[in-house]
């Protein structure tokens, strides 16, 4: 079952095989159309029937407090939200990058429509790279991704991928995390965002310098088996006193780090903590136990893959500090 609904990409086949592949450069208007994106959310306020009967209809009512938003083209409903919830249009995520490909050097790489419309996301290359011992090439990313049904804030977010692995980690910088929330319950104002943007677009240089340390920092077995155990244990309930160790998770990670994970035994990685975090982005990409393959990309990006990913980072940041 997969939940892309419809996307197109430039470039490598995405993690799914599936979409429109598109010649590099296209117009936007094309980007909107391949993607299925070129549809609108339309909004009307919710209506209840009251005292239906066997074949009697009863009267219709409105209940002015909610709306319910659906699609234009097919009309599926989307979600039923507050009156007050602002909607981000398709369109919007893609016109987002107009400038930024236009005068920036970006180029637009993915982007789709996830769960039949309730969530949509544009993916751009910055152009912004490094490449550290090995010829580990790692380049910058911008997602710009939104939802139509309530689950997540318009989010434009700065990750990295590596490119030997299609491993994806959020650039943080600090206590910044990197991304920009709007939240539904006010208007998105796309020159605003790219303005606050420019503060965090400088948190290449401070994470490419991060990346080469890790990537510089070697680590023995016990330090290795014990950054996995600190990054795979879970807090349970407030009834037991010990954290519960997701054992299987450790034993897949520590065979993706000693040698099976993509790019392991390139000198960047093989007995570094830029290795030990690899294993854990490429665990929680490419392996982790999911319903299905965009499941588990929704989680990567927005939900529990991206935090144990930043748990990471973290935990990995403390072996060079």
């Amino acid at each position: 079952m997969h939940l892309v609904q419809s996307m197109a990409y430039v470039n490598e086949t995405p993690w799914h095989g599936l979409g429109n592949q598109l010649a590099a450069d296209q117009p936007l208007e094309v980007w909107a159309q391949r993607a299925g994106m070129n549809w609108r959310i339309e909004e009307t306020e919710v209506r209840f029937v009251s005292g239906s009967a066997g074949s009697n209809l009863g009267s219709i009512h409105a209940f002015p407090e909610q709306k319910v938003l659906y699609r234009s083209d097919t009309k599926m409903p989307l979600s039923v939200v507050s009156a007050r919830y602002a909607v981000v249009q398709p369109i919007e995520l893609i016109e987002f990058y107009r400038d930024l490909v236009e005068a920036g050097g970006y180029q637009l790489e993915t982007a789709g429509v996830l769960k039949d419309g309730k969530k949509l996301w544009a993916l751009a290359r910055t152009g912004q790279s490094v490449a550290l011992k090995g010829k580990d090439t790692v380049n910058g990313y911008l997602l710009l991704a939104t939802a139509a049904d309530g689950t997540m804030a318009t989010t434009a977010q700065f990750t990295s991928v590596r490119v030997i692995c299609n491993n994806t980690l959020s650039i943080a910088l600090g206590d910044s995390s990197g991304a920009i929330k709007v939240p539904h319950r006010s208007q998105f104002d796309a020159q605003a965002v790219k303005r606050q943007l420019g503060i965090v677009i400088s948190s290449w240089d401070g994470f490419m310098a991060r990346m080469k340390a890790l990537s510089e920092c070697k680590v023995n077995d016990t330090a290795a088996e014990t950054f996995f155990r600190r990054v795979l244990t879970y807090p349970v309930g407030s009834g037991q006193l010990a954290p519960a160790t997701n054992d299987s998770a450790i034993k897949a990670v520590q065979t993706l780090y000693t040698g099976k994970g993509m790019g392991a035994t390139l000198t960047s990685a093989s007995g570094t903590a830029w290795g030990l975090v690899n294993a854990i982005t490429e665990f929680a990409d490419h392996h982790r136990r999911a319903r299905s393959d965009d499941n588990r990309r929704d989680s990567a990006w927005f939900g529990t893959g991206a935090t144990l990913k930043q748990k990471a980072w973290d935990e990995a940041l403390r072996l060079v500090a």
